[in-house]
């Protein structure tokens, strides 16, 4: 048992267990202190101390909550002080989805209504509409779920929705809000290329500008914004090694190189023989050309605000044409297009990563590497690649059954 799940237990002379813990009051100090637990019965161990302190603070807490003046407030009024002084720190990206589900849905519908007014029926009425009703993706549906979550949580640490309103929205799980029944035919959102696919875009991306970004979606299943905000000092050609710590996105209209969404997205990537001799030839040429191209790297090159602040030239990024132009995660869009109208397939950089993991999957990759690779903060994240139906697992199964 950790020390620190030990604090405010001790024993007893009669070989029994207590505990206490002290609570602030209108800003006075109390101490509570007891042998016995809420059912009455005497601790007679330190784990038994240690469950019951626990769960004496837990009522401790919801006893004063309950007991507080509750101030009413608006919806509005409760993501406006969430906007000012609850979001510090989160991702740029995320602030922009958070602000667009609320100006373009939730304020219109929500906007107006007293926090507590607002209802378990209610909420989970209003998922129902936008995923059967408007059709909404169910992954879409899903990040309106987390913004209620996140609102009535901004509202009960402000002390506007009482303990029992809270637990009924958010915690209990017979009552609290959740999503829609998912529909039989909804998309899993895994689309893996066959073999078949996969080589003919091989033989598409040879040779054209977006040979390297092709690559390492195909060969690391890195997400579009990773792989262009890729640098040359986090590619390790003798080690064959990437290390994932930042990405590319566009911020007020500037490119800029920013953090990762994730802790878990920061991670070390091993390359196959393949792209690792790829990379290499790379870095050779970039050598050659460095003094043949150098006046129009100068003129071409592009300086963006890096992870720490600092400028850094689009040379130092391993997606960057030869002349110096810099590429960004729009440089796809083209080759998408093209795809499309002459191979037709639906081509989607991140349908690489979806790849990139059935195929590791299919392989019998150990779950916790794959998650590793992928960058997942979840291995329920992964687990869905080996679920994940693809035309060469079907191949295997038929030709299981055939052995069978």
């Amino acid at each position: 048992m950790a020390k620190q799940n030990e604090t405010g237990v001790y024993q007893l002379p009669n070989g029994n267990w207590a505990y206490r813990f002290t609570f602030t009051v209108d800003g006075v100090k109390k101490n509570r202190k007891s042998v016995k637990d809420e059912f009455g019965m005497p601790l007679t161990s330190r784990r038994a101390a240690i469950k019951a302190r626990e769960a004496a603070i837990i009522r401790q807490h919801e006893e004063l909550h309950r007991k507080a003046p509750v101030t009413r407030k608006t919806v509005q009024e409760v993501y406006k002080e969430y906007c000012e002084q609850g979001r510090s720190g989160k991702a740029y990206q995320t602030i922009r989805k958070q602000d667009s589900l609320w100006n373009n849905h939730l304020a219109a519908r929500f906007g107006k209504r007293y926090i507590d007014d607002i209802s378990v029926a209610e909420v989970n009425d209003y998922l129902t509409e936008l995923y059967y009703t408007e059709g909404r993706a169910y992954r879409y549906v899903e990040s309106f779920l987390k913004m209620f979550y996140l609102i009535f949580g901004q509202a009960y640490s402000r002390n506007y929705l009482d303990v029992d309103t809270y637990n009924k929205l958010c915690v209990n799980k017979d009552t609290r809000i959740c999503m829609p029944k998912m529909k039989i035919d909804e998309d899993t959102d895994i689309v893996a290329y066959s073999r078949e696919q996969v080589e003919m875009l091989d033989d598409y991306f040879t040779g054209t500008n977006a040979e390297t970004a092709y690559l390492l979606g195909r060969c690391c299943g890195l997400r579009i914004n990773e792989c262009y905000g890729l640098k040359w000092q986090n590619v390790d050609t003798e080690r064959g090694t990437i290390t994932i710590d930042r990405q590319m996105q566009y911020q007020d209209g500037l490119i800029k190189l920013v953090s990762l969404k994730t802790r878990n997205a920061r991670r070390t990537i091993y390359m196959s023989d393949k792209l690792k001799a790829y990379l290499q030839e790379l870095e050779r040429r970039n050598r050659e050309q460095a003094a043949g191209l150098a006046a129009q790297r100068t003129q071409n090159q592009t300086f963006i605000t890096d992870i720490d602040g600092q400028k850094i030239s689009s040379l130092e990024l391993v997606n960057c044409l030869p002349n110096g132009k810099i590429q960004t995660v729009n440089s796809m869009k083209f080759h998408s297009r093209t795809i499309k109208t002459t191979l037709g397939i639906d081509f989607k950089y991140h349908h690489l990563r979806h790849t990139y993991g059935t195929r590791l999957a299919e392989m019998n990759t150990p779950t916790h590497i794959l998650c590793n690779q992928m960058g997942h903060a979840s291995g329920k994240v992964t687990e869905r690649y080996y679920l994940a139906v693809s035309k060469s697992g079907i191949d295997i199964l038929t030709a299981n059954l055939n052995a069978m």
